[in-house]
């Protein structure tokens, strides 16, 4: 799978809090990604979980002295630092937070972070009270004022028993702003990329509707991997059996009116759109306010839904944006005739043709094969692969229509962890 994690070098500091126990599954889940994790350890944080642990989870013994960085004539500490992607701390108490903000290097996490030059990615957990003392929140806004990225805390039950804020974001939510700030220097920073997503849903009265099997994953696996490439990412979405992803703009469509609007309204601060919505072709001419009775003898007669690619190469010609405008085929037969036909009727540069027969590929499952067809005559056939794997190529061919450098990861810094 396309993984802005895989090979990075990414600093995990762990101080002393109960939380720390979810450090260990914050680790674990970095080094599935395939990312080098190395782990510093505050003395207190030792107390809650024990260095062997998270040395098992990662491979490499954990940072627990700030002398036990010191190797040779290197100074590891500045070693670390300058071999970092990523320096993530989490949970953070209200006492390193105090040190980092006023400066202090008197712990490894501490000095590390003072010698990166890496992004800084703060979780803070603590007790309410101490959360929301003027202390503390003075010091995490100095530290976003330096440019850290603050996650949480999060509201929910505390290791005190009581309710409030405190408590550490999940791992997965950590991983994902993660990804977000490893992306802000991405091979697509600068571009903006609207997507839409998902099944429309055509309403006949309160509990009946006209929809389809479009499960999101698609739409969704594009705004992920457009976002961590570093694009500024719309999506527009409608039925999803998905979460949309953090870090984009998100704008509810459910009806294919609602699609069409939010489209349009943002057709002039697009860059690329992604049409890869299932719109619906058709909608009920009369909707009812109450629950239509099965025995009422009403006749429920359609209508065409409006035509989103149509709607926007009318107002592209007026107003020439988007540059690059991608469709999405799901054809059952003649597929290429039928995907090239609809590039040609609806002007596109690219369509994306889904064999939606294949029950391993397209509706609902996590893997897709599909055929990228351009309108220079270009044809390449994928085969079967995650979803966000085929999101990274059709986003790769994109970027080159528009005559860009082909898309590639950024050279590393320095060298991998030891």
């Amino acid at each position: 799978m396309m993984n802005i994690l895989a090979e990075k070098n990414i600093l995990v500091g762990v101080t002393g809090g109960i939380a720390a126990y979810k450090s260990v599954d914050l680790c674990s889940k970095l080094v599935q990604t395939g990312a080098n994790v190395q782990v510093l350890m505050s003395q207190t944080a030792q107390r809650f979980v024990s260095a062997l642990t998270f040395g098992a989870i990662t491979g490499r013994e954990p940072i627990t002295d700030l002398f036990q960085l010191y190797q040779g004539d290197k100074i590891g500490h500045v070693t670390l630092a300058h071999q970092a992607h990523l320096f993530i701390i989490a949970p953070l108490t209200a006492h390193t937070l105090a040190l980092l903000a006023q400066g202090m290097a008197d712990t490894p996490i501490t000095a590390t972070a003072l010698s990166t030059t890496a992004p800084l990615l703060v979780a803070p957990a603590m007790e309410t009270h101490m959360w929301e003392h003027p202390a503390t929140q003075a010091n995490i806004r100095t530290l976003a004022e330096r440019g850290a990225l603050v996650v949480g805390p999060e509201a929910g039950r505390l290791a005190s028993g009581g309710l409030g804020m405190g408590r550490l974001s999940e791992p997965a939510m950590i991983i994902e702003q993660a990804r977000i700030l490893l992306a802000r220097q991405g091979p697509l920073s600068g571009y903006r990329i609207t997507i839409t997503s998902g099944g429309t849903r055509e309403w006949l009265d309160p509990v009946r509707y006209m929809g389809n099997r479009s499960s999101g994953k698609m739409g969704v696996a594009l705004a992920r991997v457009a976002r961590d490439l570093g694009a500024h990412v719309n999506l527009v979405y409608g039925s999803m059996t998905v979460d949309p992803p953090v870090g984009v703009n998100q704008v509810k469509a459910m009806r294919a009116q609602d699609m069409l609007e939010a489209t349009l309204a943002l057709l002039p601060e697009t860059d690329i759109l992604i049409s890869a919505a299932a719109i619906a072709d058709f909608r009920p001419v009369v909707t009812y306010d109450t629950k239509l009775k099965k025995d009422s003898g009403a006749e429920i007669r359609l209508e065409r839904t409006p035509d989103v690619l149509k709607a926007v190469g009318e107002l592209r010609d007026r107003i020439g944006m988007p540059t690059l405008v991608v469709g999405f085929a799901a054809e059952t037969s003649d597929l290429l005739a039928n995907a090239r036909s609809k590039m040609e009727r609806k002007r596109l540069e690219m369509i994306v043709l889904n064999d939606v027969t294949a029950t391993d590929a397209g509706f609902g499952v996590d893997t897709n094969r599909v055929t990228i067809l351009t309108s220079d005559g270009g044809v390449e056939s994928l085969p079967l692969m995650d979803k966000e794997d085929v999101a990274y190529h059709i986003l790769h061919r994109a970027r080159g229509l528009l005559g860009a450098q082909s898309i590639g990861w950024s050279p590393g810094i320095g060298s991998a962890l030891p």
